[in-house]
C-alpha cells in the first residue's frame, strides 16, 4: 500500500482554481448565447427606451391637468390627437389638453404621465372626464429609466440568461464575446470495467462514471470528451493521457487515484510533462482519495472510482474549477442551497467535511430532509437522493430535528 501524497482541507483545494487560466473566447450570435459566459463588458450604447412610452392604455397628460380630479367633481380636458404606434407624435400637449395613446406608444411633448382608460369617461370626440388625479410619472416609462447610455448591461464572467439575452436584444447587441466551454476529457479506468453494451462476467462492472461525469460536465457548461476505458496498467494509463491532454483544457481519471497497488493515476500525473501534484486526497467524505496535479497548466483529477463518490466529488469540488476555466464568476456568498428540517440524527466525524446524501419530504407545509445512507459504490443511493446535507469538519454529527442548509443536486 501507498500513502496519501498530500491530504488537503476542501477549502484550499478549492482555492487552487485560481492557478488555471481562463479558456480562450470566441463570438457567437445572440440566439446561441444561452448559458454561455460573457468575456467582456458590454455597454449600453443608447438609453432604453430612448423615449418616453407608455405602460397603459389611456391618455397622455401634463400631470398638473389631472389634479383635484374625483369622480364628484372630474376634470374637463380637451383630446388634441391620438398617438400613432411606432411614431413620433406630431404634436405637442398643453395643460388642459389629453392626447389618446396605447402601451408602448411615445409620450407626445409637454405630457409627464398617462391616465388610464378605466378612469376616464369621453364625452364625445374631443372632449374627456377624468376621474382620478395621476402624479408625473405614472404609467409611463421614461427615456433612459429601463437602462441609461453608458452603462454596463452585462459583465465579464456573468452567465446568459433568458433575461439577459432580452437586454442585449434590447440594446442592439446582435454578437456577444463569451468564453469558450471547457473540453473535459474523461477516462474510465480498471481491469474489472467493462462497456455498457456487454454483459458482465464474474467480478465485471458496466462502466457508470463515463454517463454520470459526463452529464456533469455539460451541466457544468463544459463539453466532455470521452476517451473510453483504460485497464490498470501504467504504460496505458500514460498514453491515454497524454492522447487525452492534446485535445482538452482539463482531463479526469476515475479509479485508480487511491493507495492500492494497481492504483497507477498518481504515478502517471507524476510522469506527464511539467506536471505538479498539488493534493493527493481531501478532508471530505465520500471521496477522500481524490487527486489533483498540473500538467502544462491543465488540471488534472483522479476520482474514486466508486460512482457516489465520483458524482460528489464533482459537484463540490470538480465543478466550480469547470467553471472557473469557462469564465464563469460566481457572485460571492451565494449559493444554490436552502434549509430543511432533518428527520435522523446523522453521525460525522471531527477533522473532514461529510457530505450525506438526502430526499427531500414535505409534511404539514414543512419542508423534511431525510438521509440516504448507503455504500459509496451504489448509484442507486444518488437516485434516491435530491440534496446533498453538508456537516462542518468541526462537528460530530447533527440531531434529529435540527434546521440544515442542504445543497440540491
Amino acid at each position: 500500500m501507498k500513502d496519501f501524497f498530500k491530504v488537503e482541507d476542501l477549502y484550499k483545494a478549492l482555492e487552487y482554481a485560481s492557478d488555471f487560466s481562463f479558456v480562450d473566447y470566441q463570438q457567437v450570435h445572440l440566439t446561441d448565447s444561452l448559458g454561455r459566459i460573457a468575456a467582456a463588458d458590454i455597454f449600453c450604447q443608447d438609453n432604453i427606451p430612448n423615449f418616453s412610452r407608455s405602460t397603459m392604455d389611456g391618455y397622455a397628460v401634463a400631470a398638473a391637468s389631472s389634479f383635484g380630479a374625483t369622480e364628484a367633481c372630474p376634470a374637463y380636458l380637451t383630446v388634441k390627437g391620438t398617438v400613432e404606434m411606432g411614431a413620433q407624435p406630431e404634436f405637442n400637449i398643453k395643460t388642459g389638453e389629453a392626447a389618446r395613446i396605447s402601451t408602448g406608444g411615445m409620450l407626445p411633448e409637454g405630457t409627464d404621465s398617462v391616465v388610464m382608460i378605466e378612469h376616464v369617461q369621453a364625452l364625445d370626440d374631443k372632449t374627456i372626464e377624468v376621474y382620478k388625479s395621476v402624479a408625473p410619472g405614472s404609467n409611463i416609462i421614461e427615456a433612459g429609466e429601463d437602462v441609461g447610455k453608458g452603462e454596463i448591461i452585462l459583465s465579464c464572467g456573468q452567465k446568459i440568461r433568458a433575461q439577459e439575452a432580452g437586454m442585449l436584444a434590447a440594446a442592439g447587441v446582435e454578437n456577444i464575446r463569451v468564453y469558450k466551454k471547457p473540453v473535459v476529457g474523461i477516462i474510465s479506468t480498471g481491469d474489472e470495467v467493462i462497456e455498457v453494451n456487454e454483459k458482465p462476467g464474474p467480478g465485471q462492472i458496466r462502466d457508470i462514471n463515463t454517463y454520470t461525469l459526463s452529464s456533469l460536465v455539460l451541466k457544468a457548461g463544459g463539453i466532455p470528451l470521452l476517451f473510453g476505458i483504460v485497464k490498470d496498467s501504467f504504460d496505458d494509463l500514460l498514453k491515454a493521457c497524454l492522447t487525452a491532454l492534446n485535445k482538452t483544457d482539463m482531463l479526469i481519471i476515475s479509479g485508480g487515484s487511491s493507495v492500492g497497488v494497481r492504483d497507477f493515476t498518481l504515478d502517471v500525473f507524476s510522469g506527464l510533462p511539467d506536471s505538479t501534484v498539488l493534493f493527493h486526497g481531501i478532508s471530505i467524505s465520500p471521496g477522500k482519495p481524490t487527486i489533483l496535479a498540473k500538467s502544462n497548466n491543465k488540471a488534472l483529477w483522479g476520482l474514486p472510482g466508486h460512482a457516489v463518490s465520483a458524482m460528489i466529488v464533482f459537484e463540490i469540488v470538480v465543478k466550480p474549477f469547470v467553471e472557473r476555466m469557462g469564465g464563469y464568476v460566481k457572485k460571492r456568498g451565494v449559493e444554490p442551497s436552502f434549509t430543511a428540517t432533518l428527520t435522523r440524527n446523522i453521525a460525522s466525524s471531527q477533522g473532514r467535511t461529510d457530505f450525506v446524501r438526502g430526499k427531500l419530504i414535505k409534511k404539514d407545509k414543512i419542508l423534511y430532509v431525510e438521509p440516504v445512507l448507503g455504500k459509496s459504490g451504489l448509484i442507486s443511493n444518488m437516485v434516491k437522493a435530491d440534496v446533498l446535507v453538508k456537516i462542518g469538519k468541526n462537528s460530530e454529527g447533527i440531531e434529529k430535528g435540527a434546521k440544515v442548509r442542504v445543497l440540491p443536486i
